[in-house]
């Protein structure tokens, strides 16, 4: 084994070269290359962090593959930092190298991709790669600079103690002569204790060289929203206001497990020029006044707080949505209007800035009135790094296919703008509420859920659940994963599920995993067997759905592309309902039976529909079924698979008003009645399904039903904006063809003026 050497460097830098195998224009200087062998996969490991620090970026490992026989390690892949998208600063990164072990025992390369999709950091090719750096020390005179108590702390700013400006000025450091250090130049892998103390050593370096400093974005952790990593810049970054000229210049820190900060990105460079003389001035001029109120007008970064002749000022929320598409969308939201007088549109106002955006047309509206008792949230922009922040809310209906309920541009993800948002969907729809709800975890949409849909119930997206399955679960070997998947999905009765847990969690010692230990808390939001009393429509949960838009329209699209590609997705989506509509109204499926049932279904059901329950009664004929218990108006069965003692479920019926309820819970969260139900139905000779397991959502004139009081226990307010919908898309309808030509117009106008005088 090679011994490894240790050398000294100045600037309190340690650097570590593998003797013998890593010197300059050694191995140090080789590409990685299908073929090149390693002894060990730590040393394949080793070589590609050198390779990766001399080019300009970072390594992690990725996936292992053991081998079946022996369960030993068989191959290995390192890949760039930036693979996946599990947190905001990757990029889905294709860069990578695998190594395979042979039958010798060495390893070689088998597989490699060079390319990355993203920039590449500095590279480090003129000495090896730094293990550890040092800060520089901290003068004193910087740190009771930066301490000064006209300057806000970031802590301050991070608790809601806002300004107006997002520029602060500080009194200039001393130079040379005057007694004082000189700043150092900020650079890559500069540490600091804490997230203010970067901020004040930048704006130290910042008033010496001759510019003013912001705070930009900063990015929380998914699991506990504490903030990972913040971005300093150039008051002249961005474009929102006219005194700013899209400066580059910036400093990101980022937070380490230790909990000290480090400079991961930085750029130094300016476009424009820079001041010589930057003193604080501690009175405003009325000038300087309006220029601050100018920047708050157009700010879209991070909040900031400033002192104002000693008086705290307030500044809005951070902004994700770029100030030039509010003028974009308000053009088109207004032609909407002028087209369709059911088009609504919303804009959040925070401190006379404009923040989330909500929109639905008429034809959303409307379906939501019919099918809006289940929706998808869908926040799937957040996969990725986007351009836009575009969220859509989309329901299922009676094809079973996606159907747009609204769209929205969010502004940033705080309990706030998702509170915001879900009260204005709520009064564009006349106040719906769903049954359920679809949507991620983050802490601040289950607060806003909670608080705006109190009775309706929150499954977590399955994509974002699986995103941190591997965040957290990587190091775990194959076996926990197996037994993990075995007990979510194939456990059958809570007691079962949660015996099978604890038993996981003992066996591999994971009591103390925090994740684990939240998800369990929060089963009934995502484990498949919670979920199975709960309305969803039929939408498989254990699986992802494919967003609306499809790829058409996502975060990535960039602005003068978004509105055309819009409506052309919308219009794809609407021409498929179309289709299915005259399906179900020109076409009749085959009867497999001769069952009363079957006919009564299929005149009823669309045919998506008529297809899932003809499949059931199919199936019925399968099972066997035993009554067991029998009291009063009360019986229930044991309905079982033919061969298959495992397969079976019970069957509880009442006799008063034919109401059945099964184990398999299949109609309360598909709406559709199961095959151990229609078995029962059977041998109790029941020819026609009783109405109340016809779901008027899955009927063929769903669109046009006029619901009854009684279904799902309706409120008066929904009954209402149910009936006013179907008669405004009615009416749409004979105006659309009415207008057509003279000939139709006068016969659409005589039908309306004779029923007007039978209604009125």
């Amino acid at each position: 084994m090679n011994a490894m050497v240790v050398k000294a460097y100045p600037l309190g830098v340690v650097r570590m070269i593998n003797n013998g195998n890593v010197e300059d224009g050694g191995e140090s200087r080789m590409e990685p290359s299908v073929g090149l062998e390693f002894d060990s996969a730590d040393e394949a490991r080793e070589f590609y962090s050198l390779y990766a620090t001399r080019v300009g970026f970072k390594i992690r490992s990725g996936q292992l593959y053991r081998s079946r026989t022996d369960g030993s390690i068989s191959s290995r892949r390192f890949v760039c930092s930036k693979e996946g998208f599990q947190l905001n600063s990757r990029t889905g990164c294709p860069a990578f190298i695998r190594v395979q072990r042979r039958d010798s025992g060495k390893w070689i390369i088998d597989q490699i991709q060079k390319d990355h999709n993203h920039e590449l950091g500095p590279a480090g090719e003129s000495s090896p790669p730094i293990l550890q750096q040092r800060p520089p020390a901290i003068t004193k005179s910087l740190v009771e600079a930066v301490r000064k108590p006209k300057v806000k702390l970031l802590e301050q700013i991070d608790s809601g103690v806002l300004g107006p400006s997002g520029i602060i000025s500080f009194k200039r450091q001393k130079r040379g002569g005057d007694g004082a250090q000189c700043i150092s130049e900020p650079y890559t892998g500069l540490e600091f204790n804490t997230a203010n103390e970067a901020y004040g050593y930048y704006q130290a370096y910042a008033e010496g060289t001759g510019f003013r400093v912001r705070i930009g974005q900063l990015f929380r952790s998914k699991n506990d929203g504490s903030i990972t990593s913040r971005r300093f810049v150039c008051s002249k970054e961005g474009f929102q206001h006219p005194s700013r000229v899209g400066c580059g210049a910036f400093m990101r820190i980022k937070r380490t497990d230790f909990g000290s900060w480090i400079v991961d990105r930085l750029n130094k460079d300016h476009n424009h020029d820079l001041e010589v003389h930057m003193g604080y001035q501690k009175n405003c001029s009325s000038a300087s006044k309006k220029f601050i109120e100018e920047e708050a007008a157009g700010m879209v970064s991070m909040n900031l707080a400033e002192m104002n002749n000693g008086k705290l000022i307030k500044r809005g929320r951070e902004n994700k949505i770029g100030t030039d598409w509010y003028s974009v969308l308000f053009e088109y939201f207004q032609t909407r209007q002028a087209q369709d007088t059911g088009f609504f549109y919303s804009v959040e106002v925070d401190n006379g800035s404009c923040m989330c955006v909500f929109w639905a047309d008429g034809r959303s509206r409307f379906s939501c009135s019919q099918f809006g008792d289940v929706i998808i949230f869908d926040t799937s922009y957040r996969k990725s790094n986007y351009l836009v922040p575009f969220a859509t809310f989309v329901g299922v209906n009676h094809h079973r296919q996606p159907v747009l309920l609204g769209s929205a541009l969010i502004a940033n993800e705080s309990k706030e703008s998702f509170t915001w948002l879900f009260q204005t969907w709520l009064r564009a729809m006349s106040q719906c509420h769903p049954k359920s709800i679809i949507a991620d975890q983050d802490m601040a949409i289950q607060q806003a859920i909670a608080e705006v849909f109190p009775g309706t119930h929150h499954c977590f997206s399955l994509w974002q659940i699986r995103a941190k399955e591997r965040e957290n679960l990587r190091s775990m070997p194959l076996e926990f994963r197996y037994e993990y998947e075995r007990c979510i999905y194939q456990s059958q009765t809570t007691v079962e599920f949660n015996t099978t847990w604890n038993s996981l969690i003992n066996k591999y010692n994971l009591k103390e995993n925090a994740w684990l230990r939240h998800m369990y808390e929060k089963r009934e939001s995502w484990v498949p067997l919670y979920l199975q009393g709960k309305f969803f429509a039929g939408i498989p949960i254990g699986e992802s759905f494919e967003s609306f838009f499809g790829t058409q329209v996502n975060g990535q699209t960039p602005l003068g592309e978004f509105i055309s590609r819009y409506e052309q997705g919308l219009e794809q989506r609407r021409e498929e309902e179309r289709k299915e509509d005259f399906n179900s109204f020109s076409l009749q499926a085959f009867l497999q039976t001769k069952e009363p049932i079957e006919e009564q279904c299929r005149r009823l059901y669309t045919f998506s529909i008529f297809k899932i329950f003809q499949d059931e009664l199919l199936q019925s004929y399968s099972y066997m079924g035993v009554k067991t218990y029998e009291e009063g108006i009360i019986s229930r069965y044991m309905v079982r698979r033919s061969g298959n003692e495992n397969d079976k479920h019970a069957v509880t019926f009442s006799a008063v008003n034919l109401s059945v309820n099964c184990s398999c819970q299949m109609f309360e969260f598909e709406g559709v009645l199961c095959r151990h139900v229609l078995k029962v139905f059977k041998m109790l000779d029941i020819r026609d399904l009783p109405s109340q397991y016809i779901l008027s959502r899955w009927m063929r004139n769903a669109e046009y039903r006029i619901l009854c009081g009684t279904e799902s226990g309706i409120s008066s307010l929904e009954l209402k904006a149910s009936m006013v919908w179907s008669l405004r898309e009615t009416a749409c309808k004979y105006v659309e063809c009415g207008a057509a030509s003279i000939e139709k117009y006068k016969l659409a106008y005589e039908i309306m003026r004779e029923g007007g005088k039978k209604l009125c």
